[in-house]
């Protein structure tokens, strides 16, 4: 009897994907990439641009002026972006951003900050900061705009920057930055199987040899590197799980993880058990995140607690070993990459379906792949997890990433352990929906979803709880 053909999409063929793996996974400070990581990284680099000028431009320089627009406006505040802006402006680089230094700087509004220009200096304060219209005509939601402007308000530098999801950044006029290409092009998920099945390698083994031949690393490097991201879920868990009290913000949502994780531990049955511990684990690094810590995109920082929860619940509570943990880490990174190629990955974007629906699929291929399965099987495992979450908005209450950010990485943490299970217990010939398919639909999805959906605040939970 012959078997049912897989249903694929028709998606038009782009250039290969050529994202790389320290590009995708970064390390900084919370709560949302979109909104703290990328526009950081603007106001450092609209630093060093200031700071290449002429003597006699410098001289004249007088302020800076920065209006933001589209969500992040609307929940910059909550978000944190005009903090991480100004700490951008003054100096500050997302990976070397100390925990508690955004909210240091939000608890003296009219401070005005000196910013050094080589031997000239302005002054800086968030008062500083324009939050402009959601709406405009920037090709990116999440826009930036930043002048340097002499006394007369004439503008001597002018930036007009895109956190397009992830901590990634562009701006007007941008283009690629030179690089190596990879070894096995693809861009779509059935382009991956074929160059599997040309090259013979596994799914980690192939992201390896990519990322060396893009970025020139040799692999004890990409290992270290790989290690350190690692390194740095797991103290998020650990971090979080270890704090308490309120998180900051109106709406005054109390931690939980370590309530959770002490509960968990009494439940009476072990797959109780298993499953409380890593809905704490997930609390804990959402918490984090919402508290403005440390954390990894994976894909962004919205999303960040749903990678760290399953890799810490593999390590802990499933003895997995770390040579596999790694390799399943390798292996989600393939499909946070197809997601972001062919789709998005941000809330401002695509709805929250590209960032815990997009975490929770490479959370189910991590697993999958980490226990021995084909490509076939990750693939399916993957699927599942963002076929579940397809339609999900961004609707953050208060424009804090609180609620209902924080369960919903708990809930796609759960979603990407039973994926795997479905995935491993299934005949993976069976399985009719492609990855490509799911992500297609995420796409269209995405892009037919109103504004009010997309971490504006402006529609769902955000103006159902009238209270906050």
């Amino acid at each position: 009897m012959s078997q049912p053909a897989r249903l694929q999409p028709l998606i038009p063929r782009r250039p290969p994907i050529e994202t790389t793996l320290f590009d995708f996974f970064k390390v900084g400070p919370g709560p949302s990439s979109s909104h703290t990581i990328g526009p950081m990284k603007a106001g450092n680099d609209f630093l060093e641009r200031c700071r290449a000028l002429p003597d006699a431009t410098l001289a004249r320089a007088a302020a800076i002026h920065i209006l933001l627009l589209g969500s992040l406006s609307a929940t910059g505040r909550g978000h944190g972006t005009d903090t991480a802006v100004l700490a951008g402006l003054l100096g500050t680089a997302p990976e070397h951003c100390q925990p508690g230094m955004l909210s240091a700087l939000a608890a003296h509004p009219e401070a005005r900050h000196g910013l050094r220009l080589r031997q000239w200096e302005i002054s800086l304060s968030l008062a500083d900061i324009t939050f402009g219209p959601v709406l405009h005509d920037a090709p990116f939601s999440n826009t930036l705009r930043l002048a340097l402007v002499d006394a007369q308000g004439q503008p001597l530098l002018e930036m007009e920057y895109y956190s397009v999801g992830g901590g990634f950044l562009q701006w007007k006029g941008w283009t690629p930055p030179e690089h190596g290409h990879p070894v096995h092009p693809y861009g779509t998920m059935r382009e991956l199987h074929e160059q599997l099945d040309r090259t013979g390698l596994t799914l980690h083994e192939l992201i390896l040899e990519n990322e060396t031949a893009i970025t020139g690393m040799p692999r004890p490097r990409i290992f270290a590197q790989l290690e350190d991201i690692m390194d740095a879920m797991y103290d998020s868990v650990r971090r979080g799980l270890s704090a308490s009290g309120r998180l900051p913000g109106k709406p005054g949502v109390w931690r939980k993880a370590g309530g959770l994780l002490e509960r968990a531990k009494n439940q009476p049955y072990l797959v109780d058990r298993f499953l409380g511990k890593l809905n704490a684990y997930a609390f804990a690094v959402a918490e984090e995140n919402a508290a403005g810590g440390v954390i990894v995109t994976a894909p962004t920082c919205g999303a960040a607690g749903v990678m760290p929860a399953l890799l810490y619940a593999m390590r802990q509570d499933l003895n997995i070993g770390e040579r596999a943990l790694r390799e399943g880490l390798l292996a989600s990174a393939a499909v946070g990459f197809l997601a972001k190629h062919n789709a998005g990955i941000a809330g401002a974007e695509v709805g929250c379906q590209g960032e815990v629906g997009v975490a929770s699929s490479m959370g189910a291929a991590m697993l999958a792949h980490a226990r021995g399965n084909t490509a076939r099987v990750v693939e399916n495992a993957a699927e599942v997890a963002l076929e579940h979450h397809l339609g999900l908005t961004c609707d953050p209450v208060g424009g804090y990433v609180q609620v209902p950010c924080i369960e919903r990485n708990a809930v796609g943490a759960i979603k990407a352990y039973n994926a795997a299970l479905l995935a491993t217990c299934e005949e993976a010939h069976q399985h009719l929906v492609t990855l490509d398919a799911a992500i297609r639909a995420m796409g269209e999805t995405g892009r037919e979803m109103s504004v009010k959906f997309k971490e504006t605040g402006e529609g769902g939970l955000a103006v159902s709880i009238v209270e906050c």
